[in-house]
């Protein structure tokens, strides 16, 4: 499978204007975050792969994939894996696992891929990004025209009450030496989140901004899309989704 079967951005540096774009792409991104909880991703992984009862020749995209870690894990689980990122710095650094059967792709989630899988996986808020609100929709449907005709799709988001609830609005995280300070709040229907610090004498900002997505924005955009909602998950163990408790909103979708 070569990358030039995919559709992909001309010119992804082009795209450095977008907040997204912009940061994702610098080290200071996977710096502040690479302590996620790498077994609570792995036992997610488990537990969908295993709801979604998938052939063991099963595609998967992992669409948004960062540096890949969940797409390595489930090619490690026998599965043929494409990950897609806008970010070349964080494909590049996920290109050096690739295999015959793992392959990583600059890519905007915006576009369809002309292949067509079995399953496609959005996971840990990959979604919402976008400046203009019919970006949502349109990849939505660009997700729908890249499964095959009994391809499951996960989009696996924050459960915004529950983050609202329980906001943290300041707090300063240390990590291999950089001093994180980090702003939080909800504005114009979306989160924020201002990241400050300080590295090599040279001041940094950098500003996280995610759509307040709920279920029923969700179940609205898919309708549109002509997407059917299967199910609907509220954390990784794959139990009921409550609108007040839930850490995540995990959208199941064909």
């Amino acid at each position: 499978m070569s990358d030039s079967k995919h559709p992909k951005i001309e010119n992804p540096s082009s795209k450095l204007d977008k907040w997204y774009a912009a940061w994702f792409d610098t080290p200071y991104y996977h710096i502040l975050y690479k302590d996620r909880d790498y077994a609570e991703a792995q036992l997610f992984m488990d537990n969908l792969t295993h709801y979604l009862n998938l052939p063991e020749d099963a595609k998967i995209l992992d669409l948004a994939c960062g540096k890949g870690r969940h797409s390595i894990y489930l090619n490690q689980l026998g599965y043929e894996v494409t990950g897609a990122d806008l970010s070349e710095n964080s494909i590049n650094e996920a290109s050096k696992f690739s295999n015959e059967k793992l392959h990583f792709v600059v890519h905007d989630m915006r576009i369809k891929f002309d292949e067509k899988f079995d399953a496609i996986f959005n996971l840990f808020t990959s979604f919402g990004y976008f400046e203009d609100d019919a970006d949502n929709l349109t990849t939505l449907k660009a997700i729908r025209d890249s499964l095959s005709e009994y391809g499951f799709a996960v989009i696996d988001f924050m459960n915004v009450d529950f983050i609202l609830e329980n906001l943290i609005p300041e707090e300063t995280k240390t990590v291999d030496g950089i001093d994180f300070h980090i702003k939080r709040y909800e504005k114009d229907n979306h989160i924020y989140k201002e990241i400050s610090f300080s590295d090599k004498g040279e001041n940094f900002h950098f500003t996280e901004k995610v759509q307040a997505l709920r279920l029923s924005d969700f179940e609205k955009m898919m309708e549109e899309a002509g997407i059917f909602l299967l199910d609907v998950f509220g954390d990784y163990k794959l139990r009921k989704f409550y609108k007040s408790q839930s850490e995540r909103l995990i959208l199941i979708f064909k």
